[in-house]
């Protein structure tokens, strides 16, 4: 444990000349680290602490509450047991107390996710499971020609849903761990999208609004998949027959497309997490008109393995509207 370790280098016996100042000890610990005398006040911060707490070290001593605004750390040096992320050390000096904290915040936030991702997948996987279950079972009880042709179809279609989602789970590891190689090429833009209209909307009408001619070079099955997964949803949440918008254009020397719906769109505090695995803003929504779920988070690991980044907000003529920015060395002319 890294406490451990600063509380074996600050033993006495370990330094035969007079202790370096705290600054000089622990400025730079990868823990938050402070300094406190008898009363309880903070003495100094290392930079973990100031930067945590917005301390103004030109304030130093203060209270470890107004420092702090916690409360409870007062209570745990009081008591002198330390609980969790939090360790209390001997100072260099008589009377003094080294409070070493851990910030978990971002542990804790990948926890949750961890958490709802088993969640959410048990919850996708457990209707195809049971319907399997309950079809197998039917197929047990010998039952007339045509509807074991029927069972048999309904084993089919749920086996191929699993599968999809297995497909889904294994390409985000892939793109999760960085393992994939790049295979950057030269392409017109609009002869990549006006090849993923026809392919994934033959029906609609898709806007495009673009320079002619605008040549890009990246990886162009992997931009192709990020906007066919963008055009195929904007296909499902809008309503039948209506258009599709796509943009291409260039701001500050860095290619922007933009795909836009004209469905009830999705509210703010949704933004940030539809590009999250099995996240779905309406959960009441059939799995066939809605998908897993994995779409978004493909489309978000697909265009940041380019070097991309991509964002969705309100369109201000209804729908919404997600963009994609590929970066400057993308452009090659136009």
């Amino acid at each position: 444990m890294i406490w451990e370790r600063w509380r074996r280098s600050l033993r006495p016996d370990r330094h035969p000349q007079p202790l370096k100042p705290f600054e000089d000890l622990i400025e730079e610990a990868p823990v938050i680290a402070l300094l406190l005398d008898r009363e309880h006040r903070v003495l100094a911060a290392n930079e973990a602490a100031r930067r945590y707490f917005d301390i103004d070290a030109a304030r130093l001593p203060a209270s470890l509450v107004e420092v702090t605004l916690e409360g409870k750390l007062v209570d745990l040096l009081r008591a002198g047991t330390p609980e969790g992320e939090t360790k209390l050390v001997p100072g260099p000096r008589p009377g003094e107390t080294l409070m070493f904290l851990l910030d978990v915040t971002e542990l804790r936030r990948l926890e949750r996710v961890r958490q709802e991702f088993v969640a959410n997948l048990v919850h996708e996987l457990k209707t195809p499971i049971t319907s399997l279950r309950l079809t197998a079972e039917s197929l047990l009880g010998n039952p007339a020609s045509r509807d074991r042709a029927r069972f048999a179809e309904s084993l089919v279609r749920e086996a191929d849903l699993m599968s999809r989602i297995i497909d889904n789970l294994r390409q985000l590891a892939e793109l999760e761990s960085g393992a994939l190689i790049l295979a950057r090429t030269s392409f017109d833009l609009r002869d990549l999208v006006q090849e993923l209209g026809q392919r994934l909307a033959p029906n609609r009408l898709l806007n495009i609004d673009m320079p002619q001619h605008m040549i890009i070079s990246t990886d162009r099955p992997k931009l192709a998949q990020a906007l066919g997964n963008l055009v195929d949803n904007a296909a499902k949440f809008s309503p039948p027959e209506s258009a599709i918008d796509f943009r291409a254009e260039v701001v500050e020397e860095k290619v922007r497309i933009s795909v836009r719906d004209r469905g009830p769109g999705i509210s703010p505090e949704h933004w940030s997490r539809v590009f999250e695995r099995f996240y779905k803003v309406d959960r009441a929504r059939p799995r066939e008109a809605g998908g897993f779920g994995l779409g978004l988070a493909i489309t978000k690991h697909l265009i940041q393995s380019i070097g991309g980044r991509i964002w969705t907000v309100a369109a201000d003529e209804g729908g919404q509207v997600f963009y994609i920015e590929l970066p400057e060395d993308a452009l090659t002319g136009s």
